[in-house]
């Protein structure tokens, strides 16, 4: 990793990070679009809201065998260096596209959910919120889990064919017009409007760092792109930085 990089983040007064699937790969959670990532096993229609309320059983199979995963899994050195980095100033903000809340376990304060998380539910007809566990405990006895009031309960994430949640993505596009330095970590970048805070961010004089291993969508725009694997980046970064 070049010196440059690194004086880079310390001259920064603003440097945000938007963060993929990519990040949790290290802790046990598959990526959506890799070799062996989720769609390899479950198809894309799984995660459409039009199919969700139609037959949400598919949905539900997937959540017995991936949310567990989820809400266990441990944060891994990425998301460690990210928290470091905003307790000592170096990180105004972490935007992340992943649901599964792993940034404030490391201890990241400022974090933009853009999908929403896999610890809230809710039911969709009432309102009434579910914690995880007594999903959990629902799919135990049945394939869906139903409110008492009759309503289908659901995940707090945003499906394909839902809005972003407007107050995160008010939020994180005022971030990518207002920084000088924009990292990417961990994302593919084709998933909009997720894709378009770099693009946002460019236009606006911003650096951009594309941190990923394989192409992502926005390559041609990065001021760098490091094709590299995101533990040993987070590891060298740390040392660099005298963070370790």
């Amino acid at each position: 990793m070049g010196k440059d990089l690194i004086d880079e983040l310390k001259k920064s007064h603003y440097t945000v990070a938007l963060t993929g699937a990519g990040v949790s790969t290290g802790s046990g959670i598959p990526d959506f679009r890799g070799s062996n990532g989720v769609y390899s096993k479950y198809p894309e229609y799984v995660f459409d809201i039009d199919h969700f309320y139609t037959d949400p059983s598919d949905f539900y199979r997937f959540w017995k065998e991936a949310f567990p995963l989820m809400i266990q899994a441990k944060p891994n050195n990425v998301h460690l260096l990210l928290a470091e980095l905003e307790r000592i100033g170096l990180l105004k903000v972490v935007i992340t596209q992943n649901i599964d809340g792993l940034h404030q376990k490391a201890g990241s304060k400022n974090v933009i959910e853009l999908h929403g998380n896999i610890h809230e539910h809710y039911c969709s007809r009432c309102k009434k919120k579910y914690e995880v566990e007594k999903v959990k405990e629902l799919l135990q006895k049945r394939s869906v889990p139903y409110c008492n009031c009759g309503g289908l309960i659901r995940p707090n994430i945003v499906f394909f064919g839902e809005n972003l949640p407007s107050e995160a993505l008010k939020e994180a596009i005022e971030h990518a017009k207002s920084c000088n330095v924009m990292i990417v970590l961990g994302s593919s970048l084709v998933v909009y409007p997720a894709a378009q805070l770099p693009i946002i961010a460019k236009d606006h004089n911003a650096m951009l760092i594309i941190v990923n291993r394989g192409k992502t969508g926005l390559d041609d725009l990065a001021d760098l792109k490091l094709d590299v694997d995101l533990i040993g980046f987070a590891n060298d970064l740390s040392e660099q930085l005298q963070l370790a």
